[in-house]
């Protein structure tokens, strides 16, 4: 019998012990004023808390007998002998105080339970916030919606909570010692903007409906003067009404240079009717008003950065000045797109803007993508040992038409489409008899619509390739998109490849394999041939769509050209 306690003792050793939680007295602090019909039914509440130690109620100078019934409900009472207000009475409390947790809690509620002070009290308790608010259900909340949110949200944007002047809260101590308290009913509010400026954790907690007295409207008057007096006081301490006044005016002039900056370009490359002398005029004037300004926004901004605490001010200014800020990112980048298009060669400087192309493909058109922007390219040379290559961007073959390892001839020269190199996502790299040729030299830029000027004339050979099949159209391409033919392939039941093209009326175009004509057809017309054991069927389709694509006729070569084999080769 022995064996089976030492194998308990050997187990009980065994299992880790943990170290317990360091308790966390938590203290109810509540001011009260001629609340002797409430008071007592309040402090029985907080009472019926397992969690709480001390109930403190400051008497804030009453008349009545708010103080016999709070001693007489077991609350420890401090009294003030005038009324000082609320702020004064809940820092009286907060100063007594021997605790971790501090709640604070009206004494005029007439449905508080226990559930509302441990709702506010628990995600301290737990660690989830160092500062709790309340919000809850009532008829009143004029001070709220007409003084303090509106207030607020102009100075203060990123504080959100619904009811900022809840009345109830709780807060660790240690950080109540970082917040300054003011005397009267400004208080709650200046603690939620002091939480909030000095990044202190703030949770607001729903508890509900309450009932309390409604104010008259004199003291909501009182309490309106006092929450506008705080919360503008504390824009003023914490930098806000020069971020926005003076700051916000030095942006909105800074945007006003830019404006005149962008505007002065505008009218030099895009408005023949204005002198260049004024366009330039324009941009001057505006650049010195852009620097001027700018300078003052950073100046100032470093000067506020240094002097008021850091917490949430960055995230504020952003939220206040966020449609400036985006203003000036765009004439920032529009006028960047000037600066990057400026040369300067042989003491001559030249500036070049282009801009890329937006393609809408708004008819039947086969295309990978309805919308995409293209170009512009760089012109540049072949490198060494691709004489017969051509590398160009994967936009400018989709204008094109064509994709990599496809041929165009040009000058009776073969060259094969390659892709561009990496890091060159927009260089046209061509050999020195094609940039001749094409009348093209390096460190041209070509936008996306010239492209199809510039190899005008020059004859494709572009491949389809489909399991064991594959079809090669021959085309030379045309300076402009026109209206075009749509039509499909069909080999042995299964579709292969969807094209379209310019058909001339009357004219043959011959269909071929491994390049020996076996049938044509005649402008439009369906067609279809049986070669060896492949059943062939060429469909035009009833659509709307252009092209740059003019296929070859009978005189010039095969349209169509059919590989069987090359694929399983």
């Amino acid at each position: 019998m022995y064996w089976f306690f030492v194998l308990i003792a050997f187990l009980l050793a065994g299992i880790k012990t943990q170290k317990p939680k360091k308790y966390q007295k938590v203290s109810v602090i509540i001011p009260a004023y001629n609340e002797e019909d409430t008071v007592a039914k309040v402090i029985e509440v907080v009472k019926n808390v397992s969690f709480v130690d001390e109930i403190i109620v400051v008497n804030d100078g009453s008349t009545d007998n708010t103080e016999a019934e709070a001693i007489k409900a077991g609350a420890i009472v401090i009294n003030h002998e005038t009324n000082k207000g609320k702020g004064q009475a809940l820092y009286t409390g907060y100063q007594k105080a021997e605790c971790d947790i501090i709640a604070f809690i009206d004494a005029d509620i007439y449905n508080l339970t226990s559930r509302k002070v441990e709702a506010i009290i628990k995600p301290i308790l737990l660690g989830k916030a160092e500062i709790t608010k309340t919000k809850f259900a009532r008829e009143s909340g004029r001070v709220t919606e007409l003084t303090a949110k509106p207030l607020l949200n102009f100075f203060f944007p990123e504080i959100s909570f619904e009811q900022p002047l809840s009345g109830q809260f709780a807060a660790r101590k240690e950080v109540l010692k970082k917040i300054n308290f003011e005397k009267d009913y400004g208080v709650d509010v200046g603690i939620v903007i002091d939480a909030d400026v000095l990044g202190i954790s703030i949770m607001e907690v729903d508890i509900g409906a309450i009932q309390h007295d409604m104010s008259p409207l004199s003291d909501l008057n009182m309490m309106a003067n006092e929450v506008v007096r705080t919360i503008i006081s504390r824009a003023n301490k914490y930098g806000r009404v020069i971020m926005i006044d003076d700051i916000g005016y030095y942006i909105r002039m800074s945007i006003v240079g830019l404006t005149f900056v962008i505007l002065g370009l505008f009218t030099i490359f895009f408005v023949k009717q204005v002198p260049l002398a004024l366009g330039v005029l324009i941009s001057i004037v505006g650049l010195i008003i852009a620097i001027y300004y700018i300078i003052k926004v950073i100046i100032k901004s470093i000067a506020m950065f240094r002097k008021k605490p850091k917490g949430n001010l960055l995230k504020s200014f952003i939220k206040i000045h966020f449609p400036m800020i985006i203003s000036i990112i765009v004439l920032l980048l529009m006028i960047s797109t000037f600066i990057g298009a400026a040369h300067f060669e042989n003491g001559v400087l030249s500036i070049e803007p282009n801009s890329r192309n937006l393609i809408i493909y708004a008819d039947d058109t086969p295309t990978d993508n309805s919308i995409s922007v293209r170009g512009p390219y760089t012109i540049d040379t072949a490198i060494e040992n691709e004489s017969g290559e051509i590398r160009m961007p994967s936009e400018a073959m989709m204008t094109l038409g064509i994709k990599i390892n496809d041929t165009i001839k040009i000058k009776s020269e073969i060259y094969t489409i390659n892709e561009t190199r990496p890091g060159e996502p927009n260089t046209l790299r061509l050999p020195l008899e094609v940039k001749k040729a094409l009348n093209v030299e390096s460190e041209d830029i070509i936008q996306d619509t010239r492209l199809k000027s510039i190899f005008a004339g020059t004859m494709i050979s572009h491949d389809y390739d489909n399991n064991n099949t594959t079809l090669t159209e021959n085309f030379v391409v045309y300076s402009r998109n026109v209206n075009a033919s749509t039509f499909e392939v069909i080999v042995d039941n299964v579709s292969i490849a969807e094209s379209d093209g310019i058909f001339n009326n009357g004219s043959t175009y011959y269909i071929a394999v491994n390049d020996e004509p076996v049938s044509s057809l005649n402008c439009t017309n369906n067609t279809n041939f049986t070669y060896e054991n492949h059943d062939v069927r060429i469909i035009f389709k009833d659509t709307n769509s252009t092209s740059i694509k003019q296929f070859l006729k009978s005189d010039r070569g095969n349209f169509l050209n059919f590989d069987f084999e090359k694929n399983s080769k």
